[in-house]
């Protein structure tokens, strides 16, 4: 009966912490030797906030995360567009947190490893293949080079963008898609701007800069505060193959962003201070017809990378876990489940992934540039009140976070599913 997990990433670990909430054996295996934390800052909504509060975590997710306070939007030349509060500031009932993606992805490993114990993510090993059986699944693991099998009721692909349970779904789908934009990003270390928990995106479709503090102001006045610079090319240009740990180039692009000093924040300021800075192209995957075959099924990334717009593909993983939890409990651990998930959370997110290829809640930006060039006197002349809310209003909708509706929706996993399979 025991849950395979391939990946032990933020959605991955999720899994395992909801199964064990329910009762469900289950196992995880990492390929890296040593998890540390990678990456830089991410954004967790509202909705997969309050998942890791039921799933107990809410003092510890409060220690390593900042709550944001607030999004604002302006264009290329600094002039504000548009604001509007986030998290509890927005009558959410939770927040919105701003915080490392690696430090979360560790606070959820500490979390497994101590519930489950340090058997539940084996690391080192690599599940590479499967095979459908008469009670399950059949994975292959490799170890070193040591191809070993391993046998279980269903097998999770949380194995990310280059997953290898995706490839076997579809072994002719090929490269991720790059739609030609590259991002660099850094953590500086500086005093906070704005509200002090402000996420701030400046420029259009072609040229951004998004920057928001991850950790809480020190005695000193500053704060670690993350960074992306985005630009543009042709698609057919050539450029370097995806890789988190790229180290980039200031010459690549500090050139470009050098006359965004604004007086709200100096961009090209901020960049030269970085303490390290990381190069990456905007890649995502086509939406898939489906995500489970039989006993098998994805999840996170392997179901569906999207562009980091919008700030949810952490926040998708999460809650793709969670209801696979409460599919678990309603059909039992089999593909009876797998399939009930994947119908509720595949249109979801295919609809999430379509709407980032759009610039999600960012079009704001180039609709101003378009009518604009990024200067005008009076926003309202160019783009009214509530065309803006409305454009913020729609992505939440598609993403699951508007907040009438987030506030009233009962808990995906509800106190009577706890431990219901021990």
């Amino acid at each position: 009966m025991t849950v395979i997990v391939s990946g032990a990433g933020i959605g991955g670990l999720t899994v395992a912490l909801t199964c064990h909430e329910l009762g469900i054996p289950v196992k995880a295996f990492e390929q890296v030797k040593d998890i540390t934390p990678l990456g830089v800052g991410i954004n967790l909504q509202p909705h997969a906030v309050r998942e890791i509060y039921e799933l107990g975590l809410e003092a510890e997710i409060e220690a390593i995360g900042l709550r944001t306070k607030e999004v604002a939007y302006f264009s290329k030349k600094g002039l504000p567009i548009h604001a509007e509060a986030r998290g509890t500031w927005a009558g959410y009932r939770w927040p919105q947190y701003s915080i490392h993606r690696g430090e979360l992805q560790m606070m959820l490993l500490a979390a497994v490893r101590e519930r489950l114990g340090e058997e539940a993510v084996e690391t080192g090993a690599a599940v590479v293949g499967f095979e459908e059986t008469a009670d399950g699944v059949r994975v292959e693991v490799d170890r070193d080079g040591k191809i070993t099998s391993e046998t279980g009721a269903v097998l999770i692909g949380a194995d990310g963008l280059h997953s290898k349970i995706r490839a076997q779904f579809f072994p002719d789908e090929g490269a991720p898609i790059w739609a030609g934009a590259v991002l660099w990003r850094g953590t500086t270390r500086m005093a906070p701007f704005l509200s002090g928990a402000s996420m701030a995106m400046a420029g259009h479709e072609d040229q951004k800069f998004v920057t928001y503090p991850i950790g809480r102001t020190g005695a000193n006045g500053t704060a670690n505060i993350n960074w992306i610079a985005e630009l543009k090319f042709k698609p057919a240009a050539s450029w370097n193959r995806e890789d988190y740990n790229r180290k980039g180039v200031l010459a690549d692009f500090l050139p470009q962003f050098e006359d965004w000093g604004f007086d709200w924040l100096d961009i090209p300021a901020m960049i030269r201070a970085a303490d390290q800075i990381f190069e990456f192209p905007m890649i995502d995957r086509d939406p898939l017809p489906r995500w489970s075959f039989g006993p098998a099924t994805l999840l996170g990334d392997a179901a569906h990378a999207m562009y980091p717009i919008g700030s949810n593909g952490a926040t998708q993983a999460i809650l793709d876990a969670r209801m696979l939890g409460r599919c678990f409990y309603e059909n039992g651990v089999n593909a009876a489940a797998l399939k009930a998930y994947d119908d509720d959370r595949r249109p979801k997110c295919n609809a999430v992934v379509l709407a980032n290829r759009g610039n999600g809640p960012d079009q704001v930006l180039q609709v101003v540039e378009a009518r604009t060039g990024g200067v005008f006197e009076d926003i309202d002349d160019v783009l009214s009140p509530t065309e803006r809310l409305e454009m913020a209003k729609v992505y939440k909708r598609i993403a699951g976070f508007d907040v009438d509706t987030l506030n009233a929706a009962q808990s995906i996993i509800t106190e009577g599913m706890r431990g219901a399979h021990d």
